[in-house]
């Protein structure tokens, strides 16, 4: 989808967002809370909108869609509003004995007009976890929400727009020209959501005007599955393995398991849990139970077919594997050691397409992870404390989750974000309202008491004052505050 919008009107925008800015009003709490308070009444108020669009452009089941988008802004904007005043409020820094009398504090001021570009894969979640750390750090905002997913675009530019400060807060749809022609302007921060390849586009274009940027970039996330003694545990880990990869937008999630690493003698056993799940949670036919959500468009779709059909790959096949092109429907698809040089094992799959690495021992994971990009997600079961401190401290990623997957995303009290090529910067929560504040150091000295030695001339004596002070010797800070000399 292209939006006619011209490079004037895309400055005209700019230019008043920055008036209001300047007017201070975004600063002001009561305002903050209002355009909260908006967000959460477009939530409640549209929620059938939202579960219709979501269905247009990805086919999500509204159950998927409240538990994965609505549900958790909501928790989100109240979180928000029951901190706020804390949030903006200056914490007192304490000062060195040298700099008596004197205060300090830390002051949280906006960053001033910021870019939000927003993904398609969750268009609601990520557009508005960003859009809520924005407007609660008091900024004016511009949201560019993906044209791949154009209903739900659609319903955030036309409908939640209506409930928003248009003077404050716009929401402008477009194509890649569009996001351009918005990153050639200036910008007190910009946020994107997105591939790599896009993110280091943003970053460049970032690096003209030394705009600060946050990228959220994923990667492929591994799944460690270590051979689990209890029938129980082994059946848990099964179920939330297939909910966090084919029961998540059918695995167009940065934080979707991307691939699984097991012992070779457990694979087996792991396999025909793993087949149990799907059958017993999405159904025999996924078209007819509706409970996936399907690809997003016929690129994408070509591309994981693609992925499918590299040598050695399609052989390696062990469940699944039937493509829907009409409707855009991927069987959940299991795969057991494909070849690690194909591109299932070296992109980000972004599908319903879950190769099973085997290995000698399970130790030998942390090597194998290690050899890849860092994360934004590894996901460990396991009851080894010993496999989980050597992972925690041995592998580097966004995340690390025990005998779990996804839940670090929904907790508005962690930090979302990546490390090294899988983004920088994070959010969700107080985590947000930091992301597009700045805290500004404001320190504060009388005129009553001053130290001779701090000035010219320098002499030995000076320097002993000073040596004394900086490391503590309360006898010499004792001297600094009468001004007395060494005898």
């Amino acid at each position: 989808m292209e939006d006619p919008i011209h490079e004037l009107d895309l400055e005209s925008d700019l230019e008043e967002l920055r008036k209001t800015f300047k007017s201070g009003k975004t600063k002001e709490e009561s305002w903050r809370k209002s355009q909260l308070k908006a967000l959460l009444s477009f939530l409640e108020e549209q929620e059938d909108a939202i579960f219709n669009a979501l269905m247009q452009d990805l086919g999500k089941h509204p159950v998927e869609a409240y538990r994965d988008e609505i549900g958790p802004l909501i928790k989100t904007v109240n979180h928000a509003l029951q901190n706020l005043k804390k949030w903006m409020s200056s914490k007192k820094i304490p000062l060195p004995v040298v700099a008596f009398p004197a205060t300090a504090a830390l002051v949280p001021e906006p960053l001033g007009v910021v870019l939000v570009l927003s993904s398609w894969n969750v268009p609601f979640g990520i557009s508005l976890e960003a859009l809520i750390g924005a407007i609660a750090a008091g900024n004016a905002v511009i949201l560019k929400p993906s044209e791949v997913s154009p209903s739900s675009s659609s319903v955030l530019a036309d409908v939640m727009q209506t409930y928003l400060d248009s003077e404050a807060i716009k929401v402008i749809q477009g194509g890649p020209s569009v996001g351009e022609k918005l990153l050639q302007l200036k910008w007190d921060k910009i946020f994107f959501t997105g591939s790599k390849r896009v993110g280091r586009i943003v970053m460049a274009a970032a690096a003209n005007n030394l705009t600060p940027v946050a990228l959220e970039l994923g990667g492929k996330c591994p799944a460690i599955v270590d051979s689990l003694s209890s029938s129980w545990d082994k059946k848990m880990a099964a179920k939330r393995i297939i909910s966090a990869k084919f029961g998540t937008c059918a695995a167009q999630a940065c934080i979707a398991i991307d691939y699984i690493l097991v012992q070779k003698n457990f694979a087996p056993t792991l396999v025909e849990l793993l087949k149990a799940e799907i059958l017993s949670t999405l159904g025999e036919d996924i078209k007819e139970t509706n409970f996936m959500a399907r690809i997003v468009n016929k690129n994408h779709f070509s591309r994981l077919r693609n992925l499918l059909r590299e040598p050695g790959v399609e052989e390696s096949i062990v469940h699944g594997g039937k493509l829907d092109e009409d409707n855009l429907l991927i069987e959940p698809t299991l795969l057991v050691d494909p070849p690690l040089k194909a591109g299932i094992m070296v992109e980000e799959i972004f599908g319903p397409l879950l190769p099973i690495i085997t290995l000698e021992k399970i130790e030998d994971s942390i090597d194998f992870t290690n050899a890849n990009p860092r994360a934004l997600a590894i996901y460990v079961f396991t009851n080894d404390k010993k496999l989980m401190k050597r992972l925690t401290s041995e592998t580097s990623s966004g995340s690390i989750v025990y005998n779990d997957a996804i839940i670090q995303y929904i907790a508005e009290t962690l930090p979302f974000g990546g490390v090294g090529e899988c983004g920088f910067g994070r959010y969700h929560g107080k985590f947000s309202f930091d992301m597009f504040s700045h805290e500004k150091t404001v320190a504060y000295r009388g005129y009553l008491v001053d130290f001779w030695f701090r000035y010219p001339p320098w002499n030995e004596q000076k320097m002993w004052l000073f040596k004394s002070a900086y490391r503590f010797n309360y006898l010499g800070v004792v001297l600094i505050m009468l001004g007395l000399k060494k005898s």
